[in-house]
């Protein structure tokens, strides 16, 4: 008996060995493993140089901190953009801040490479304010001059038409560049702010329970998203009811006549290998934002997001 169940085990070692020789192992000997990298990506519109609310500008760079990001692009930073990067340690290109090495640069973007060695290209945009179509649409005069001689339109169609006119050329110069990046494999953020609400929030469950005053396919959102992107946010959140992440603004009431609440700061994202696995608003209040940060020094709530990259064979 005893060695009956010596010779079944060596005859099943025997045929476990035969199989090993003939089977390709997940990985071959002289190839690593896909490892795995976290990036957090943010926008930021920081509001007239970060200190126009009576803040320093230290209090932007904190907004900044707390929300861990490891690249943020920014808008309205104007000539403080260096003082904000000496204040965090990080590199700078124009109004993209990062921890990481900036390897090339472009036009509104950059290249990082990551201490992995992996890369990603990120873009910033600050688009036109004027013609704002929320505050066309509700026939709101709001308190900036440039505002004041917008007319106003009743109805989707003039909206798309009006947000195509304004912010159409600059969308699709962001979108050739992107197409012809040379480097296929390396994922791509676009970030923002966009002055325009996106074609997820303005639906028709939205304008039902009226919190926007119709349906609007605002155009902007929509070439992003047919050009492959995906917006970060709203994939961690796809109930725009229950997640309106409304960014704009945190200076101004609910009830406020005078505006009108919205989401239209993004970060967008497509590539080989990316996902998105957390989105968070930075903004003056536990009841508006994930991360709060108090006084908030900035008419805009924040946004970050965290994606893993896979790695790029690099």
């Amino acid at each position: 008996m005893i060695k009956k169940t010596i010779r079944t085990m060596t005859t099943t070692a025997m045929l476990l060995a035969a199989v090993a020789s003939v089977v390709t192992p997940l990985h071959a000997e002289n190839e690593k493993p896909r490892e795995i990298t976290t990036l957090r990506v943010m926008t930021y519109n920081v509001y007239r140089g970060g200190t126009s609310r009576g803040q320093s500008l230290s209090q932007t760079a904190k907004v900044i901190q707390e929300a861990k990001a490891d690249v943020v692009g920014l808008q309205e930073i104007g000539a403080n953009a260096e003082n904000l990067a000496q204040l965090l340690g990080w590199n700078r290109y124009g109004n993209i801040l990062t921890r990481y090495e900036i390897v090339e640069e472009k036009r509104d973007g950059i290249k990082i490479k990551l201490p992995s060695g992996q890369e990603s290209y990120i873009f910033n945009l600050h688009l036109p304010s004027n013609p704002y179509q929320p505050y066309q649409l509700m026939g709101i005069r709001p308190k900036f001059k440039k505002h004041r001689d917008t007319p106003f339109i009743k109805t989707e169609a003039e909206a798309i038409d009006g947000a195509r006119k304004a912010r159409g050329r600059d969308i699709a110069r962001l979108l050739r560049v992107v197409r012809f990046l040379p480097d296929k494999e390396v994922p791509v953020f676009v970030v923002g702010d966009f002055n325009e609400p996106s074609h997820l929030d303005w639906t028709e469950a939205a304008a039902k329970a009226g919190r926007h005053p119709m349906k609007v396919e605002y155009p902007s959102s929509k070439a992003i998203a047919k050009a492959g992107f995906g917006d970060a946010y709203r994939t961690i959140y796809p109930d725009e009811m229950k997640k309106p992440g409304f960014t704009w603004s945190p200076i101004y009431k609910a009830d406020d006549s005078k505006t009108h609440h919205d989401r239209i700061d993004f970060i967008y994202f497509k590539g080989k290998g990316v996902k998105v696995t957390d989105a968070k608003i930075i903004g003056e209040n536990s009841e508006n934002a994930d991360i709060v940060v108090s006084p908030y020094p900035s008419d805009h709530r924040a946004v970050v997001a965290t994606f893993t990259l896979a790695n790029q064979g690099k």
